[in-house]
């Protein structure tokens, strides 16, 4: 039975234009007979039950080994579960032709798996292309997509993938992931194989971009901070493919469902959860002489702002409004009460 905040998740997330997606004990097994092993075997997975509203980003987290990517290949079938059910808008996919599967998702990995003879706009119109577009209509439809992922397309259009960095190849193959609008996103890791600036950097674009297009997106990755930036739902996988704890990120920092679960989001789970939450979300006292204070947006974190007061050695910090006006008193005491204080909502993203 799904937790109110998770059954909270998929009201707020509901979206006509995106596909619900859902694990029905699946499991995959290596080997054959009464043998066929499942713990401790790297990628296997068991019996794995969850479900993710229309619109969400799932993100899938866990130890090397637990069975995060034999999980999301389950999906388009690139591997094929050994029991179990995922319905994709209810179909289980495994009644579904698999190239007619595979042209409704689109699909993100680490290395980008850009064609190397074809420049940026054919690569991104693949898909549109194969499923027999105009070369008119494949064409707006690259540029459309390259200006959406912030590359000028009469720049990049032309240009081959070894002639773009690693940050813009990623931009590419979101943008090639995206051409036929499929209304389920794959990635795995998508954004490891990049510096931590570029990193962080294609973070937000892309959750600027999921604000716009409301994808159903299950992304793969081993970092516990990027699950949380990233994901409204969050499935922690421990070894041998068994789901741990699903939930949205502040659930399960604020109350992990083992010691298994708390050991891998870390002794400093309190300071992840102010990165959930934002200056705009306290109830601040009003301020008085605020001449060299810290100013901070309502969109600043709580954990950077924190982090500013400590290294400014300042008794607080002035919160604008979003006219750049001052609205009140910021101060370390008001952060540090915010995780057990009902001022501040349990999801800044609803």
């Amino acid at each position: 039975m799904e937790s109110e905040a998770v059954a909270s998740a998929r009201a707020r997330l509901g979206n006509s234009g995106a596909a619900s997606l859902e694990f029905r004990g699946v499991s995959k097994r290596y080997g054959s007979g009464p043998d066929a092993a499942v713990a401790g075997t790297p990628g296997a997975v068991n019996d794995l039950s969850f479900a993710v509203p229309a619109g969400a980003i799932c993100v899938l987290v866990g130890p090397s080994g637990c069975g995060k990517t034999t999980s999301l290949k389950m999906v388009n079938r690139l591997i094929e579960p050994t029991s179990g059910q995922i319905l994709l808008d209810g179909v289980d996919v495994q009644t579904v032709e698999v190239t007619a599967l595979r042209r409704r998702i689109g699909y993100v990995i680490q290395q980008v798996g850009l064609f190397p003879h074809l420049t940026v706009g054919r690569n991104v119109a693949v898909v549109p292309a194969l499923v027999g577009w105009s070369k008119e209509r494949q064409r707006a439809r690259a540029d459309e997509l390259l200006s959406l992922v912030g590359l000028d397309p009469s720049r990049y259009r032309g240009r081959y993938p070894a002639q773009l960095s690693g940050g813009e190849r990623q931009r590419v193959g979101v943008a090639r992931a995206l051409a036929a609008d499929p209304p389920l996103m794959l990635m795995d890791e998508p954004f490891a194989a990049v510096d931590p600036i570029a990193r962080a950097g294609l973070q937000d674009e892309f959750l600027r971009l999921q604000k716009e297009l409301a994808k159903t997106i299950v992304f793969v990755t081993h970092d516990v901070d990027e699950a949380i930036k990233m994901g409204d739902l969050i499935a922690v996988l421990a070894d041998g493919g068994r789901l741990a704890q699903f939930g949205p990120p502040d659930e399960i920092l604020a109350r992990p469902a083992s010691d298994f679960v708390a050991r891998f989001v870390g002794a400093d789970r309190g300071l992840k959860r102010l990165s959930l939450r934002t200056v705009a979300d306290l109830k601040v006292e009003p301020v008085g002489q605020s001449d060299g204070l810290p100013r901070f947006a309502p969109a600043t974190k709580l954990r950077d702002a924190l982090s500013i007061l400590l290294v400014a050695d300042t008794r607080g910090g002035v919160a604008l409004d979003e006219a750049g006006k001052p609205r009140g008193l910021v101060t370390v005491d008001e952060i540090a009460s915010a995780l057990a204080d009902e001022r501040v909502g349990t999801d800044a993203r609803s």
